[in-house]
């Protein structure tokens, strides 16, 4: 039940437009990438569909069933998005579609070429000096919920795409590379912070230290002085270095661990409200509740309430 972050501005085709009532497309193409808009207005199966650039996808209205080699098959709904290299099938069905509800989804085929120079830029520019780590776009975590900031560049990629704006090439360039930039980050962030959550090595690199710091302490009160001594760096260089490093601040990383673990308790347990907000190293409940709201769309009680129904 968490806040879903979708995609705007995407039209439907009208009826008497459709070219096909399976994965109807619309492309809209620019320099560096390919905006592509499929629509599916009765329920199919099997439906394969691949790219030859990496591609990613978003989806904006109804459900589809992924099937992709080699991994478990999964419904795909709005506020999700899945990425994937070039050549890679997808298997989809649609079993809720028709024509008074059509299934709709993005899929940006982005310039190899392109994201090459991204990395290559990032790599030699966006990281700390002693740290060994090099940027790259991770295929293991293929399917996620986008935030507010992918969501909202991918809608204004989609805007910018269909505009009839002479100069959209280079505002697409600019949103294209921040985009990139979110999902290099997201990324990142969670596989640290799976390494974190399973002690591996956090020694070895500055960004597994303070992960795994934060996990072993989330109970506790966290400060940011000791996060940046840990780090071995001043508070306003720690500050600036987390949030190139992952794209959210420490601040905002510990409170959604800690939300994390609250849902797990909420369900699991008869502690009450205050208990959680305590538990969790919340300073008190009322800024629990508030961050809970603002994360889930929901309070911790209406949260409780509804996973116990």
């Amino acid at each position: 039940m968490p806040i879903k972050h979708l995609i705007q501005g995407v039209t439907t085709t009208a009826i008497n437009q459709l070219e096909t009532l399976v994965e109807n497309r619309r492309i809209f193409n620019l320099v560096n990438c390919e905006l592509n808009i499929f629509e599916t207005h009765q329920s199919s199966y099997h439906i394969p569909l691949s790219f030859n650039e990496l591609i990613v996808t978003s989806m904006v209205r109804g459900k589809k069933v992924m099937h992709l080699s080699d991994k478990p098959s999964f419904d795909y709904l709005p506020g999700e998005t899945v990425i994937l290299p070039p050549h890679e099938t997808m298997i989809i069905d649609f079993p809720e579609a028709t024509l008074a509800d059509p299934t709709q989804c993005i899929a940006l085929a982005i310039n190899e070429e392109y994201i090459k120079d991204t990395l290559i830029y990032l790599n030699s520019f966006h990281k700390s000096q002693d740290e060994h780590k090099q940027w790259k776009l991770q295929f293991n975590q293929y399917h996620f919920q986008h935030n507010n900031e992918i969501s909202d560049l991918i809608s204004k990629l989609i805007r910018v795409c269909q505009s009839k704006d002479t100069a959209k090439n280079i505002f697409a360039d600019l949103t294209l590379k921040e985009l990139l930039i979110r999902l290099l980050q997201s990324q990142y962030l969670e596989q640290v912070s799976l390494e974190a959550s399973q002690a591996t090595d956090t020694n070895s690199h500055r960004a597994n230290f303070v992960l795994s710091y934060i996990q072993d302490h989330l109970t506790e009160k966290i400060a940011i002085d000791a996060l940046s001594r840990k780090a071995y760096l001043s508070r306003n260089i720690f500050f600036k270095w987390f949030r190139e490093q992952f794209g959210i601040t420490p601040v905002e990383y510990i409170n959604r661990e800690r939300i994390r673990m609250a849902k797990q308790l909420l369900v699991n347990s008869a502690m009450s409200i205050q208990e959680v907000s305590d538990y969790c190293g919340f300073s008190d409940a009322n800024y629990f509740i508030r961050v809970f709201r603002k994360m889930e769309g929901i309070t911790p009680k209406t949260y409780q309430m509804h996973c116990r129904m």
